[in-house]
């Protein structure tokens, strides 16, 4: 045979999968192979489908690549079973016996043309030839080619069987050249046989659509395959590409390792499937501990029954070695797949040393807690001394005694005194303790007491044994025989400080039955107190700053009602929760017998509510001293409080109450007729109340708020019959959370229609059935019972418009003060009444009337139709007139002048009691005559 390669690819490496094949180079760092990040824009399906794709370009070209070898392979067959067939028959019909002797005959082709065309048609070669030694054909199946000489049969005559692809005429040939040999091995001539070229590649055509057929198959299996397989991988990596996997999977080895917890998960069979370092290091598992059984790592018996239990475990605390570990187990079967647990361990060995003391310091923030919380819940300096008292009974001490400065209890400021304090507050576990009751008065004389130490040092003081301490029992050795007696052992002291300020001092007990104080215990109590100090101070400030605010309210509300004769009042003043409010009112006695009813109400509480009542309050008693109509002063009052807003706006104060929106209503009774006259601003209307008891909400006109401004005030009459009730209140009274303004107004009218009410009466059943509690809002309530001037105690006079009329008018007076009995003050009156009548008749217009009116004093008018006002000056020696006000001013204790809807009155009012006739000589020397 030839010495040729019976594989095509003799030499090269074999191809991948084959036997002997290397495989991928894993420990030449080739492999894993460098994995490259996927841009962040390229989605998990593009990507997939770019795999997809990939894929089946490899499949693609993997089956042309195996349909080109096969070719090549069948191509390759064709040829050496061409080539077998031809040496088989060249090398049978060589070696047969009779061809040797054939050749050596006279005539050997037409012996062996016959055997060589019968061979040729059994063997199914296409040529079978005998030549002679010179390589002349002797036979062939082509009997023209019979005498003509073949080429390449040279090696043969030399005795070499060979094969070959031949290529020349008469046809390209696979053919196979054996020499025929004597029995003396010498060679006599050669035997060719061959398959034409041709007839060679036939056989490859006919297997070469079996090939093609199958390569389709398999690409499209393959292709379906690696669609299949990026599906499934999609699905089971839930959309997650390369990059994110090796991120996922790095992440999961840092934090697999670099937690500070153990994680060790077993398998089914017991056996350790992962450990971290962190395990590695709480369990000492030796390097090769994956794989093996639990018993064979020598865990200790609880902790190998809780791994290879397979139940859930939570926290429980497992020794192993010299630790103490907390074990928390789950089974993996619902969620890796397998069953199997997993299991985490974390170092409990110092936790476990550190729990009492974490326990006690979790108690300690808690009972601070709770007293921030129970301390300091009222603004009341003695219940605030009773909070610490109760916070701190039985949970730190047995007994909790609170002192406190008194000047500290009154809401002043701490003096520097802090040798004598009030107990304020006392608690004990059980009662008959032996120290001092609250109320009396602790003196810290001695100077060598704890108490003493701690006020000097500012700080608390421990006396963790008092049967072995002496000092404390230098100021009362018997207090402190009785003390120890009772069982208290033990003590800290600790100085109530604020603001740097002493402002008590608090001493924790403790008796039989209780541990001893110790160092951590000094800390509690500091904070306790701190906490409390700060409540007390807090309390403490605003006693004094709330009695400031209800002194300043108290003042600035009437201190009293005045004396007069026109009405009989009662009042009510409750202000709101916060013990200040805006809410006023007032009774003001006008000349004539007359009376100003006022109730005001300011928007908001507290200090400035109080204040800004106080501003309006003051504006109308300067207003009620012009004698001006209730409609008039109310419109002064509203461009005041105009006036003052502006002010206030501009002034850039946050704590300043704008005073627009106040409300107000001014009442001028007189008993002379009982007529009565009333405006109101923005105020809710009176209830009248008759003789009979019958109740009624006149309607009278209702102009805007204060400040509001630009509207007129007006008033309205009422002709109210002696007897009556005018009830003046505000919206405070009928008007709350639970009930509206119509219901409160139905309340009220029942309340006050028993006619045999008096006013002082009237007030506490409206209190009682109005306010059952304290008021939500502030409530003036001002009740007031008119009463009729009696008309003996009335003289009038209309007088002409002519001067002459004064003596007719004079005369006729000084007959009525002899019928009143005032013939002492009949001089005094008659000059007054002269001295205003002249000037009415002169620089007056008419109509002019007189009228003298007895009461409490005596009070004479003058009124006419001129709104010309006179005005008091000192005339000059040398004037002829100007002295007439001036006579009036020395005779009458009062004097004035108010206006009406028409003209002016003049009055003059002249004390009764005690009055005396003046002097006319003294007075010419006044007069400078």
């Amino acid at each position: 045979m030839s010495g040729r390669s019976r594989w095509p690819w003799a030499g090269a490496a074999p191809p991948s999968g084959s036997r002997g094949s290397p495989g991928p180079a894993r420990g030449r760092g080739l492999w894993p192979p460098r994995r490259r990040r996927l841009p962040p824009s390229l989605s998990v399906r593009t990507l997939a489908a770019q795999v997809f794709v990939l894929q089946a370009l490899i499949m693609l070209l993997l089956v042309a690549a195996g349909a080109t070898a096969l070719a090549v392979q069948g191509r390759y067959d064709a040829q050496r079973t061409a080539e077998d067939r031809s040496l088989a028959v060249a090398e049978t019909f060589a070696h047969a016996p009779g061809t040797a002797l054939a050749l050596r005959s006279p005539h050997p082709a037409a012996q062996l043309q016959p055997a060589t065309e019968q061979v040729r048609k059994g063997s199914g070669v296409d040529f079978v030839s005998v030549l002679d030694r010179r390589g002349v054909r002797i036979t062939d199946t082509d009997p023209t080619l019979i005498g003509t000489k073949a080429g390449g049969v040279g090696r043969a005559v030399m005795g070499e069987m060979y094969t070959e692809t031949f290529h020349g005429r008469p046809s390209d040939a696979v053919r196979a050249v054996v020499p025929v040999t004597d029995p003396g091995r010498r060679v006599v001539g050669v035997v060719t046989a061959g398959i034409k070229y041709s007839n060679v590649g036939q056989v490859l055509d006919r297997q070469l659509p079996m090939l093609l057929g199958m390569a389709a198959g398999a690409l499209l299996l393959a292709t379906g395959g690696a669609a299949l397989v990026s599906r499934r991988l999609l699905r089971q990596t839930h959309g997650l590409g390369p990059a994110e996997m090796t991120r996922m999977y790095e992440h999961h080895d840092a934090v697999l390792h670099a937690v500070r917890e153990g994680v060790l998960i077993v398998g089914g069979d017991g056996r350790v499937l992962l450990a971290n370092d962190e395990a590695r290091r709480l369990l000492d598992l030796p390097g090769d501990a994956d794989q093996r059984h639990v018993r064979e790592l020598r865990l200790g018996p609880g902790l190998a029954r809780l791994l290879l239990s397979g139940e859930t475990a939570s926290d429980e605390v497992v020794p192993a070695g010299d630790r103490l570990l907390a074990v928390n187990t789950r089974p993996t079967a619902p969620y890796g797949g397998a069953q199997g647990l997993v299991a985490t361990f974390r170092d409990t060995t110092e936790l476990r040393a550190l729990t009492g003391q974490a326990e006690v310091a979790r108690s300690r923030l808690s009972f601070l807690y709770e007293a921030g919380v129970r301390i300091g819940t009222t603004l009341d300096v003695r219940r605030t001394a009773e909070e610490l008292t109760e916070v701190a009974v039985p949970r730190m001490a047995d007994v909790v005694t609170v002192e406190l400065l008194d000047s500290v209890l009154r809401g002043k400021e701490p003096s520097g005194a802090v040798r004598e304090m009030r107990r304020t507050a006392l608690r004990a576990t059980r009662g008959g303790h032996p120290l001092q009751a609250v109320g009396e008065v602790i003196r810290f004389l001695a100077a060598d007491t704890p108490m003493a130490a701690a006020l000097r040092q500012g700080k608390a003081v421990l006396v963790p044994d008092l049967r072995c301490a002496g000092d404390w029992r230098a100021q009362d050795p018997e207090g402190a025989r009785r003390a120890l007696d009772d069982g208290l052992h033990s003590l800290i002291t600790v100085p109530l400080r604020a603001r740097g300020v002493v402002l008590g001092m608090v001493n924790f007990w403790r008796g039989a039955g209780s541990p001893r104080f110790e160092e951590e215990d000094v800390a509690v109590a500091e904070e306790l107190v701190a906490r409390a100090a700060v409540a007390v101070d807090n309390a403490r400030r605003y006693s004094r700053e709330h009695a400031l605010a209800v002194t300043l309210q108290r003042n600035l509300l009437p201190l009293g009602l005045p004396d007069q004769a026109a009405l009989e009042v009662a009042s009510r003043y409750l202000p709101a929760e916060s013990g200040v409010g805006g809410d006023w009112f007032d009774v003001i006695p006008l000349p004539g017998f007359r009376v100003a009813l006022v109730v005001g109400d300011i928007v908001g509480h507290g200090l400035q509510a109080a204040v800004t009542m106080g501003r309006l309050r003051t504006a109308v008693l300067n207003f009620s001293s012009l004698d001006l109509a209730p409609d008039e002063l109310l419109g002064h009052l509203d461009e005041m409080v105009t006036r003052l807003d502006t002010q206030t706006e501009t002034a850039a104060d946050d704590d300043q109450v704008p005073l627009t929106g106040a409300t107000c209503l001014y009442a001028v009774y007189d008993p002379v007729g009982g007529h009565c006259t009333l405006s109101r601003a923005g105020h809710l209307a009176p209830a009248v109340v008759d003789p009979q008891g019958r109740v009624s909400f006149p309607e009278l006109p209702l102009s805007p708020p204060l400040g509001v401004g630009g509207h007129p005030f007006e008033a309205g009459e009422l002709e109210l019959a002696e007897g009556s009730r005018l009830v003046l209140f505000t919206d405070g009274l009928i008007e709350n959370r639970g009930r509206d303004v119509d219901e409160g107004l139905a309340m009220l009218s029942s309340a006050v229609a028993d006619a045999d009410l008096t006013p002082e009466e009237t007030c506490r059943a409206l209190v009682e059935t109005m306010l059952p509690g304290h008021p939500s809002d502030d409530v003036a309530l001002l009740v007031a019972r008119t009463r009729l001037l009696d008309p003996a105690c009335v003289a009038t006079w209309d007088v002409p418009f002519d001067v002459e009329a004064v003596p007719r008018v004079r005369g006729e007076a000084a007959r009525r003060l002899a019928e009143w009995g005032l013939e002492e003050t009949a001089f005094g009156t008659e000059l007054i009444l002269s001295e205003l009548l002249t000037n009415a008749l002169r620089y007056g217009a008419p109509p002019v009337r007189v009228r003298l009116l007895l009461g409490r004093t005596l009070v004479c008018e003058v009124a006419d139709g001129s709104n010309t006002s006179p005005r008091l000056r000192r005339a000059a020696t040398t004037d002829e007139g100007g002295r007439g006000l001036f006579l009036v001013s020395r005779f009458a204790d009062l004097w004035g002048t108010r206006y009406a809807a028409r003209g002016k009155v003049i009055w003059a009012e002249q004390r009764l009691e005690g009055a005396s006739e003046p002097d006319p000589l003294a007075l010419l020397d006044v007069l400078g005559v």
